[in-house]
């Protein structure tokens, strides 16, 4: 979101647009008032990255739609390194017509040594959620490389990347004017099948205006693993 320095508006009917069940934010403003606002113009809810004050600095947020059940949150600041940004993510754990997901939503640094080392801090933090609630789990974040860095492989070598797997459209996701670069993603357990992830369905003023990056949708589908 640039901590909401675009177009707002724009932002707001791309989330319309995509009338998503669950939304991962990077960049979100820092003060919880102006988040509660996309909530609310959006129809969603603020279920995680609302708590924490290292997590609403670091401008990470999981939102749900109302027919989405939170049953579950937690915010966690990752490891500081002097000189660089802080760091944090935001995870819920949601259920939707009896498919539950551990949900992470990250941000990763732009330095490559923070970036890997941030990488596999939050593998154990989501997939320890997801055994306790016996979910699914779903990593969705600004990763700030491209397929092929150290820190995408560490992701994508213990889940699924859903573009690779079943792409639509380009997958470009920077810049929002001149998508060349796929540096934003979404990871998810391999007993989630992927319907297709990539493009959202917006008018093109509106992703080009709404950020400077464009946004990734994923169409998941699956059984509880909890039994």
């Amino acid at each position: 979101m640039r901590a909401g320095r675009d177009d707002r508006r724009a932002l707001v009917r791309v989330v319309t647009a995509v009338r998503p069940d669950v939304l991962c934010v990077q960049e979100a403003p820092p003060l919880p008032g102006r988040r509660r606002r996309l909530a609310r113009e959006t129809g969603m809810a603020i279920s995680a990255g609302g708590r924490l004050s290292g997590a609403r600095l670091a401008g990470v947020a999981v939102l749900t739609g109302p027919a989405v059940r939170l049953l579950h949150a937690e915010e966690h600041r990752l490891r500081w390194f002097p000189g660089l940004e802080p760091r944090a993510v935001a995870l819920a754990v949601v259920e939707k017509d009896g498919l539950r997901l551990a949900v992470c939503s990250f941000h990763l640094d732009l330095h490559h040594g923070a970036r890997l080392r941030h990488a596999a801090e939050i593998v154990p933090i989501t997939d320890r959620l997801a055994r306790i609630f016996g979910a699914h789990a779903v990593l969705c974040g600004d990763v700030n490389e491209e397929p092929g860095g150290a820190a995408w492989r560490h992701l994508a070598g213990r889940f699924t990347d859903c573009y690779a797997d079943s792409p639509k459209g380009e997958g470009g996701t920077f810049t929002a004017r001149r998508p060349a670069k796929r540096i934003d993603g979404i990871f998810a357990a391999p007993g989630l099948a992927v319907v297709c992830c990539g493009a959202a369905d917006a008018a093109p003023a509106d992703l080009a205006a709404a950020s400077d990056h464009r946004p990734v949708v994923a169409d998941l589908y699956g059984g509880p693993p909890r039994g």
